[in-house]
């Protein structure tokens, strides 16, 4: 009774993980397109990204969404540090009959690419989310009279033209974000049951696609300051 208790605890927990792991793979998608405005694409790049940023920080069915996003967030974290307790706790057990294959390999590893992650998360939201909710304040070299989603462009531009550890924290989060979603990515399809001899080939092509595409169009931005700014 037990066993199966914590074998049903265990799957319950990998479901909705991946479910709160692909709603995270899409929002990456809509975070990137509205970050790209921060570079000069065109002449009124600035003023598209403040757009964007006011409606994201104004509109209703936004906020409600972005409770949504908190709460993916925070159950993604939640049960990948629950799961690897799990498997610490029943290591012996798991290396006398776990394969040694490169899946496994990256099943291993991936909890340390996920706390890179939560470090880079966690410097994110101080120099953004909670300006916003007026936590903590603007640097002041930034000049921003008064820090609203519309500052969020000069606040963007300040840190990655003067502040080079948060640039190279940026693109280090994003190198471990690629490699943890190219196993994510397969894994969670996989939990889902979502297994078959014709779709799942693509699945795996287009998760490796969709692992290197994503964090390589973030790390365009720091990048495109460290040469130009």
């Amino acid at each position: 009774m037990s066993n199966s208790f914590l074998s049903f605890s265990s799957v319950t927990k990998k479901i909705t993980m991946a479910i709160a792991g692909l709603f995270l793979i899409v929002f990456l998608m809509v975070h990137l397109g509205i970050n790209l405005f921060i570079l000069p694409i065109h002449d009124e790049h600035k003023e598209w990204f403040a757009a964007a940023a006011h409606f994201m920080g104004t509109n209703w069915v936004v906020k409600i969404f972005e409770i949504v996003l908190m709460a993916a967030i925070v159950i993604h974290i939640l049960m990948g540090i629950l799961l690897q307790i799990h498997n610490w706790m029943a290591r012996g057990t798991r290396y006398k009959v776990a394969p040694k294959s490169k899946t496994s390999f990256m099943s291993r590893y991936i909890i340390w690419t996920g706390a890179v992650i939560l470090l880079f998360l966690a410097v994110h939201f101080y120099n953004f989310y909670f300006i916003k909710l007026g936590i903590v304040e603007a640097p002041a070299a930034a000049n921003i009279p008064h820090p609203q989603e519309e500052y969020f462009y000069e606040i963007a531009v300040y840190l990655f033209t003067n502040e080079m550890i948060f640039n190279i924290l940026y693109l280090v989060s994003f190198v471990f974000l690629g490699i943890h979603l190219n196993h994510g990515f397969q894994s969670a399809f996989q939990t889902l049951g979502l297994n078959h001899k014709k779709y799942t080939p693509f699945i795996k092509g287009f998760g490796k696609v969709y692992s290197i595409v994503i964090p390589l169009g973030y790390m365009i931005i720091p990048l495109y300051f460290m040469i130009f700014g």
